[in-house]
């Protein structure tokens, strides 16, 4: 058997499912509660008669322009109600809406369009010139239609196999894909969710994710089919910790998801005026912290891939959870299935790590226009073929923990291999965790010098925290063995983000002497010229400005293959030749000052060309 867990439902507080249209149960709380605030943006407001009049009458437009089930519509406007509008009226309307954050290059935004097939476009003036000119057709949303044709729609609702929307992920050829998730699993993530944080009209909501996120949809819909009211975050503030903390005090937000990487941040800042926040949702990528013991909200950790309607596992989390592991990602969804199995598609025992496959309502139809990547991803499901139910194939590893909580281990291709070990970026994020001065951490392979890959570990440090490279190295190899030790520390006051609120890797820089940790001048100078000449070589080689006498230098982040240019510097400066043999036997500037003079004052030395060999020997080793 499979192994999953399956999250029963909690108490729904008498309200009914909404089933499977969106727009529907939408038109229902319009009905119940006309006047109640359904989106705020600034100091607009948007009621719920006001939503569904403008959304039936864009609808009927786009009717007009032959939209209709399965077809998509472009949706590129700020955030703000007109993207409310745009996205509940191309429901409406029986399309499903594309995904575009204005703030993408123009060049990907007509990719968008062009791979999608969107014959039509909703905007907004502000931009409509980053589209391209010509190919489709363009409705530009400002809200300042005259107060007519305000009869409701009559239009039956959409099929629950009906395409909601379609959210473009990054693709591993560079070409982004297109995923198309069903009203029935909009209905699903809708149902759970509000039932999961028992969701009321009473509830304020934010709206933060990046737009081309499918967080910003999750954002929306269980809150408006519930009678709530949506809170659009101005892009001033959402990226910056302190000011969001700021506006959900201010604004009384009860309810608030935030992408993980802001959410690390927010939990070290004082909440203690706060009073109305429910829980913070996080999600998009791994988490690394706990909640500190006084939070008074619950933090709630999320895990799911685009490809099956934003949410597949979901836990609270504890300040203790785990102990110095990561935070789970909690238990699946309602109606949602996870196993975890092997290579041969067998499960994995329990607390053993498993790629991870997600079955249930969920799981969209595939990626729009690619039957190839669809049919590689998305697979029949062989613990339930009744009725043709699939798994998505997430390339994805957790493991089961003892409470039947999920803990999330990486990706299937994050592993790193370098110089012939395997190495997991996150059981080094972990130990450097426990460092009492690390708040974050992140940990890659790079390659800046050709031919020569290296770990470097990207922190943030407690402000007061004043380590050095070394004590950091002493520090981590209490847990890790050595070719596990980073290369290199690049201290960072913050990590970069993208546009939907993740760490931005490409933005990383590159390890130098001028931003990663160093070591105090060490308190031996050396004792002579060679030992002199031999610290300046050791020093350039590893990009560092202070080499200690002692220091190790395969500690230190050398290999054998910078020990063959060690080597070959060596030879140049010293006409003397030592091998990879003397090297590892003394790898400090001391030691190998001290054989280099016993080379040299050793009557009858071998001279370069005859002890090549043996250091090739090494080398091959």
């Amino acid at each position: 058997m499979a192994t999953y867990i399956q999250t029963p439902y909690t108490a729904f507080l008498g309200r009914e499912p909404i089933g499977q249209c969106v727009p529907r149960a939408v038109a229902v709380q319009a009905m119940r509660t006309p006047k109640a605030v359904a989106v705020t943006s600034g100091n607009q407001v948007l009621t719920y008669d006001q939503l569904t009049f403008q959304a039936n009458r864009l609808a009927r437009r786009l009717r007009g322009l032959g939209v209709s089930t399965d077809v998509p519509v472009g949706l590129c406007t700020p955030r703000s109600m007109e993207f409310v509008v745009g996205a509940l009226a191309i429901l409406e309307a029986g399309g499903a809406y594309v995904l575009m954050d204005p703030a993408y290059p123009p060049d990907r935004l007509a990719f968008l369009l062009e791979d999608s097939g969107a014959s039509v476009v909703v905007t907004h003036s502000s931009v409509r010139e980053r589209l391209p000119t010509s190919g489709y057709e363009v409705i530009q949303l400002d809200l300042s239609y005259p107060a007519d044709e305000g009869e409701p729609s009559t239009k039956t609702g959409p099929l629950p196999e009906d395409l909601a929307y379609i959210v473009y992920t990054s693709g591993s050829t560079g070409r982004p894909k297109g995923v198309e998730i069903t009203h029935a699993g909009l209905a699903n993530l809708v149902d759970w969710h509000d039932r999961a944080f028992d969701v009321t009209p009473a509830d304020r909501a934010s709206h933060l994710a990046g737009l081309g996120f499918d967080a910003s949809v999750w954002e929306l819909w269980p809150y408006l089919t519930a009678g709530a009211s949506v809170h659009m975050v101005d892009d001033a503030v959402r990226c910056s910790p302190e000011l969001l903390r700021n506006w959900l005090l201010e604004t009384g937000i009860t309810i608030a998801f935030v992408p993980t990487a802001i959410t690390e941040r927010l939990l070290l800042l004082d909440w203690s005026e706060s009073k109305t926040l429910r829980y913070l949702l996080t999600g998009g990528e791994a988490l690394r912290r706990c909640p500190p013991p006084d939070l008074p909200f619950r933090l709630v950790n999320n895990y799911g891939p685009s490809e099956c309607a934003v949410v597949a596992t979901s836990g609270e989390l504890e300040p203790t959870a785990h102990g110095d592991g990561f935070p789970s990602i909690g238990t699946s969804i309602t109606n949602t299935r996870i196993y975890l199995l092997d290579e041969e598609f067998m499960p994995v025992q329990s607390g053993s790590p498993g790629e991870i496959y997600v079955a249930g309502s969920g799981v969209g139809r595939g990626y729009h226009n690619r039957p190839d990547l669809t049919a590689e991803r998305f697979l029949p499901d062989p613990f339930l073929p009744e009725g043709n139910s699939r798994m998505y194939r997430t390339g994805d590893v957790a493991r089961l923990l003892p409470d039947g909580q999920f803990e999330f281990l990486g990706r299937t291709d994050d592993q790193i291999k370098l110089r012939g070990y395997r190495i997991e970026p996150r059981e080094i994020m972990g130990a450097l965790r426990k460092h009492p001065g690390v708040r974050e951490c992140l940990v890659m392979a790079r390659e800046d010098t050709p031919g020569n890959p290296s770990l470097a570990a990207y922190v943030v440090l407690d402000p007061e925290v004043n380590t050095t490279f070394t004590e950091l190295c002493d520090f981590l190899r209490k847990f890790l063995p050595h070719y596990m030790i980073p290369a290199s520390f690049v201290r960072m006051e913050a990590f970069p983000l993208t546009l939907n609120g993740k760490v931005d890797r490409a933005e990383l820089p590159a390890p130098s002497v001028s931003n990663t940790l160093q070591d105090l001048a060490p308190a031996e100078p050396p004792a002579s010229a060679t030992e002199t000449r031999i610290g300046a070589i050791v020093s350039e080689l590893l990009g560092r400005e202070t080499i200690g006498l002692q220091d190790d230098f395969f500690l230190l982040g050398g290999h054998s293959l910078l020990g063959a240019q060690l080597i070959a510097r060596v030879r140049e400066a010293f006409h003397c030749e030592i091998s990879l043999r003397n090297l590892f036997a003394s790898p400090s500037v001391a030691g190998l000052a001290a054989e280099v003079d016993r080379i040299i004052r050793t009557p009858g030395a071998a001279p370069a060309t005859q002890l090549l060999s043996e250091s090739q020997r090494c080398q091959k080793r």
